[in-house]
């Protein structure tokens, strides 16, 4: 937390503790469960098993890209106050999926990029004693859930959802048949169910409920949106193109069925790569407003992101950040090269790390497009460590207190690579509440870019009043915002959706 009369946003967050809060108890009673005063940075997070009989400890240093794995036994009173180690090495991501027994289920990308399920007891925890549950396959392996004495895999096919049924022993039952290429989460549920619900979403398929019976393989709807959309009249394709560097990255693109490839059609880029978060197909309702007004979406999976496993993602991280750029790059030059559209007619968009990828890509390359939006952006990429959680983030990046690693940061910082130019016609968002990605970062990039465009294109800057990182953002603030960059796309591709 900041420091007595500190700006909230002016200071790291240090220090985390965890404490046991009863509900109804008042915050003075609550009890201390972790804490490590020596150890300014990394988060400390609890959880607990389906069944409550293990207290699971997540500790980050914020140094490496991994976590640190312990628990504790909740039904042994000589563990009332300790924790035992699982995994005590930081370089690698592990979590907990469930126990069979006294013996702990752990998602771990140990020896495995694509991830593995490896079953673990605390009572001998040494990696001898480990036995694999799930091996790693060629496709990523994003989660896990423990179910009615099944375990269900969601795995990663090309950045869409691959959901297969094993036993908790490993032996595989059956695959989830999905109603289309999209995303399917949610599978959790009791120990005794049979029946379980998942989600099922992609572009043009509103988000809907489906139960799902474990024992039949059977999935029926249980809950749709009542959204006017007619899936059957857009078409979603999915296509491989070659990145600077040769490496073929796959992208989204979905549009009305009949669109004609004439070089004309307005075009909204959206991607993100970074933090090994995989982009997968999803509705919004904001972007169906752009489909059906005859624009087109392209999503492409860039490295950095979690597509493809720890070695995508480590693709895109410090000191090789720039293979992100290329690959958005790439990308737009490939909707162009194709006939979906022209630089006049391309926006590019990106939030958060996806705001920074905005940011460096318009910096690079001024005449890639005719609008960019780049989101809650990290633009200082030289002091982005100094601010709440940033340290956190010196994993992916590096940072400047390392001089190599400032060499690299200051090739791409937005704020830094402006130069006079024209630039395209630019939205800035922001949130003056915004404590992940702090405001100063889109407040000094807009300040710079103004003066530094030589072009008759606006730079703008839009900043939400009492609001943060975008979580938790009212509806009617969505619509707000949604309508300014829709209507500054049209305003500045030279198009009026609503004319007759």
């Amino acid at each position: 937390a900041p420091k007595a009369g500190q700006a909230a946003l002016a200071g790291k967050n240090e220090f985390h503790k965890v404490y046991y809060h009863k509900l109804g108890a008042v915050q003075a009673q609550d009890r201390l469960v972790y804490e490590d005063p020596k150890m300014a940075l990394g988060f400390r997070t609890v959880g607990t098993t389906e069944d409550e009989r293990f207290l699971v400890l997540y500790l980050t240093d914020g140094k490496a890209d991994g976590n640190r794995l312990s628990v504790r036994d909740l039904t042994d009173p000589r563990q009332a106050d300790s924790f035992t180690p699982l995994v005590s090495s930081y370089e690698f991501n592990n979590s907990v999926v469930g126990n069979v027994g006294g013996q702990l289920l752990v998602l771990t990308n140990y020896k495995a990029p694509r991830y593995r399920v490896v079953l673990i007891d605390p009572k001998k925890p040494q990696e001898a004693n480990w036995r694999e549950v799930l091996p790693q396959t060629e496709q990523k392996l994003e989660g896990v859930d423990q179910v009615g004495g099944y375990l269900v895999a969601s795995y990663l096919k090309d950045a869409s959802s691959n959901i297969k049924v094993y036993t908790e022993a490993g032996e595989f039952k059956h695959d989830v048949a999905l109603p289309a290429i999209g995303t399917a989460a949610g599978f959790g549920g009791k120990r005794d169910s049979r029946t379980v619900y998942y989600a099922f979403t992609s572009f043009t398929y509103p988000t809907t409920i489906y139960q799902y019976d474990l024992a039949r393989n059977v999935s029926t709807v249980f809950r749709a949106p009542k959204v006017d959309v007619k899936p059957e009249d857009y078409v979603t394709t999915q296509v491989f193109y070659a990145s600077k560097d040769g490496t073929k990255i796959p992208m989204f693109i979905t549009h009305k069925k009949g669109v004609k490839l004439d070089g004309q059609n307005p075009t909204y880029l959206y991607a993100y790569g970074g933090f090994n978060i995989s982009l997968t197909p999803s509705f919004s309702v904001a972007r169906m407003l752009w489909l059906e007004n005859g624009g087109i979406l392209a999503i492409p999976n860039l490295r950095g992101g979690g597509e493809y496993g720890e070695a995508w993602h480590k693709a895109g991280m410090t000191p090789r950040k720039q293979n992100v750029f290329d690959d958005f790059i790439a990308a737009a030059d490939y909707l162009k090269v194709q006939g979906y559209t022209n630089a006049a007619r391309l926006a590019i968009a990106g939030g958060s790390n996806g705001g920074l990828l905005v940011g460096a890509t318009m910096t690079q390359r001024p005449d890639l497009c005719g609008v960019a939006f780049p989101a809650v952006g990290v633009m200082d990429m030289l002091r982005y460590q100094k601010f709440t959680i940033g340290w956190n983030w010196a994993p992916e990046y590096g940072t400047s207190d390392n001089f190599a690693q400032f060499q690299n940061l200051y090739k791409f910082s937005p704020l830094h690579t402006l130069r006079p130019a024209a630039y395209p016609a630019t939205l800035v968002t922001t949130a003056d509440h915004d404590d992940r990605v702090v405001p100063a970062h889109s407040f000094k990039f807009a300040a710079a870019l103004q003066p530094a465009n030589t072009g008759p294109c606006p730079q703008l800057i839009r900043v939400d009043v009492n609001a943060g990182h975008g979580a938790g953002k009212s509806t009617k603030l969505q619509i707000q915002e949604w309508a300014d960059i829709w209507a500054f796309a049209y305003q500045n591709m030279g198009l009026n959706p609503y004319k007759k």
